[in-house]
């Protein structure tokens, strides 16, 4: 029995540290070695914005606003919203941007696949940009997109995402798991390509489009990693920005909760993944995979440590309640207390490591259910993210990313 426990709580630990530490390190030391540049080019190509919004009235009208704001040929954009049944302002504001050239199309409420689904077939640019409503786009953001499709090896393109400052430790480490994600990017973009591009802002080439099935989780990985098996690279790229706000912990718990059920899901559809077609299948099983076996880690370790010799178990087990009380102590603290510089962190990790159990329910319920609406402070969604300024297009021939 104390074998077994050693043998099961080393396999655990060593598992775990792999995918919080080892292949992070192992991925920045591949990428520092990796030589895959973007031949970038200045054409520029039409362009299709296809808004799919669901309720979005707080955000529908600066979106259009950055939008149109963007520096490029306004002859060379198109842009339709698709309101998802929305039963707020939404219809309306979007109907208000008809002088501007904005199309609109409403369909019944059947979540965001089926709105793209009925949106993209009414456009017809060269280049397809799939956005969320509530993003701003630093003015050169589309024209640095677009000169990545210069090389033909590029099937989709997001830009580097910056969040907002908020105000709060929770606010604060939920924006670290977010730098953390584009920091995986750009070394996923270095070595060859990421997994999926951002939800948010998404360009790709027009040709690869691919009807979504009912009921997809994750649209941002479906659709590319279709392009992905074509041969075609999906990119970050860090020249071009966009900003969003930061969102609190029980909003990202539920978006986690949608991601790993949609990466359950994309097994079943997608079960390639997994084999040698998937020429970044070290990256992918790492990168997607390590993380969400982290909390089945976590309870291993928890069980285990019921087994190990006295003096070990003493130190694990004390351990393991110092890491949970902290998590436990975090909302009683003033946010300005220093001792939440250490629990904040702490608890987003156990939050978001209950959310990847919880996503195991997407084999029980309808994956539409998944889909919760995001929540930020009051004082967040009335500040508005002024794109920066940039009075001349900067659009390099080539990047190393």
């Amino acid at each position: 029995m104390q074998v077994l426990s050693i043998t099961v709580f080393a396999i655990a630990s060593a598992t775990m540290f792999y995918a919080l530490f080892g292949y992070p390190l192992l991925l920045n030391w591949m990428a520092r070695r990796a030589n895959n540049p973007v031949r970038k080019d200045t054409r520029l190509r039409t362009v299709s914005f296809v808004i799919a919004v669901y309720n979005g009235e707080k955000f529908l009208e600066r979106k259009l606003k950055t939008i149109l704001a963007l520096n490029y040929p306004r002859d060379m954009m198109e842009i339709l919203v698709v309101s998802d049944g929305s039963t707020d302002r939404t219809d309306e504001i979007a109907r208000s941007f008809a002088p501007q050239g904005v199309r609109f199309l409403r369909v019944p409420h059947g979540g965001k696949a089926a709105a793209l689904n009925a949106g993209v077939p009414e456009v017809s640019g060269e280049i397809l940009v799939l956005c969320d409503v509530r993003q701003t786009l630093e003015p050169d953001c589309l024209r640095n997109v677009v000169a990545c499709f210069g090389d033909p090896a590029v099937g989709s393109v997001s830009p580097k995402t910056i969040i907002v400052k908020g105000d709060s430790h929770e606010e604060a480490t939920t924006s670290l798991y977010w730098r953390y994600e584009d920091w995986i990017r750009q070394r996923h973009t270095r070595i060859d390509s990421t997994f999926g591009y951002s939800g948010a802002f998404a360009a790709m080439r027009r040709v690869l489009w691919v009807p979504l099935p009912p009921g997809t989780l994750l649209d941002d990985v479906y659709v590319p990693l279709q392009a992905f098996f074509q041969g075609y690279r999906i990119l970050y790229e860090p020249m071009a920005t966009m900003y969003d706000f930061p969102t609190v912990l029980h909003s990202e718990f539920r978006r986690k909760v949608r991601l790993q059920a949609g990466l359950y899901q994309m097994l079943k559809l997608m079960p390639e993944l997994l084999s040698s077609r998937n020429r970044m299948r070290l990256h992918f099983t790492s990168a997607k995979y390590g993380r969400t076996i982290i909390p089945y880690c976590l309870i291993a370790i928890a069980l285990a440590t019921f087994g190990l010799p006295p003096i070990w178990r003493a130190l694990a087990a004390w351990g393991q309640v110092a890491f949970y009380g902290l998590a436990a102590l975090d909302p009683l603290l003033p946010d300005r207390f220093p001792l939440k510089q250490l629990t904040s962190p702490i608890r987003t990790f156990v939050v978001l490591m209950a959310a990847s159990l919880v996503a195991v329910r997407v084999y029980f319920v309808s994956p539409t259910s998944l889909w919760k609406e995001a929540s930020y402070r009051s004082a967040i969604t009335e500040h508005v993210v002024p794109p920066a300024q940039s009075p001349e297009p900067k659009v390099p021939t080539s990047s190393g990313v």
